[in-house]
């Protein structure tokens, strides 16, 4: 026990989340004809996380509402009115996870709360980890990318209009890619590496070359042969 006291659990690193690359789609049933599809880009926050540990896991998001796109814009506008979203008094929606249940290396469900229209309630997401590398192109920053799924209820938030024409559950589907964040983990400071920072540093510059070197396999044309001599 008293070997175990000196333990002192890492810091999961921490990513932003990159807001060109996770969006968010919206399904809703259209009146029994259809399900209308919309979906909003443009979400920003923070996540901590350990690639093979969800252990320490978290994440803050905020979603534009006003980014919300159906294909139509008076669908859009009706949507963010008043009596639905109403997205000029509350103009962003929140997530904040609470806790995290690891299913297997890759799936987890990540339970937080969800603010929207000022209401708060607790939803549950079935989240899987799509990768967790250097990305491929410059300049090769460490990426996360996740794929998850959440149903909730547009009553439980006080949506309630419209009835005979919108569904009351909602399904979401979130595709979303992070950044690793670097000189700002505990313990570091912004003007700072950690201790093993040299060594770290050379894994990345090893991992940087051979992205760019494959890189440069694809886009560079292939060597012209050198003539033969004639006898």
């Amino acid at each position: 026990m008293l070997g175990l006291a000196g333990i002192v659990h890492a810091e999961p690193a921490r990513y932003a989340l990159d807001p060109v690359h996770t969006r968010v789609l919206v399904a809703v049933d259209h009146a029994g004809f259809s399900t209308a599809l919309g979906t909003i880009s443009g979400s920003s926050g923070i996540l901590r996380f350990s690639p093979g540990d969800w252990a320490g896991a978290r994440v803050e998001v905020e979603i534009p509402l006003q980014r919300l796109d159906f294909g139509d814009e008076d669908w859009n506008r009706a949507t963010l009115a008043r009596n639905l979203l109403d997205a000029d008094a509350h103009p962003v929606a929140t997530f904040r996870s609470t806790r995290v249940e690891p299913l297997d290396a890759q799936r987890a469900i990540v339970h937080g709360l969800l603010a929207l229209r000022g209401v708060s309630r607790e939803v549950a997401l079935e989240v899987r980890l799509n990768g967790a590398r250097r990305h491929p192109l410059p300049p090769f920053r460490r990426t996360v990318g996740f794929s998850a799924t959440a149903t909730l209820s547009r009553a439980d938030f006080g949506i309630t209009a419209w009835r005979s024409m919108i569904g009351d559950t909602v399904e979401l589907r979130i595709e979303a890619e992070a950044t690793r964040v670097r000189g700002t983990d505990a313990g570091e400071d912004a003007g700072s590496e950690p201790a093993d920072a040299p060594a770290a540093e050379a894994a990345e510059a090893a991992e940087a070359a051979e992205a760019d070197d494959a890189a440069r396999d694809r886009t560079d044309p292939p060597p012209i042969p050198e003539p033969e001599p004639r006898p």
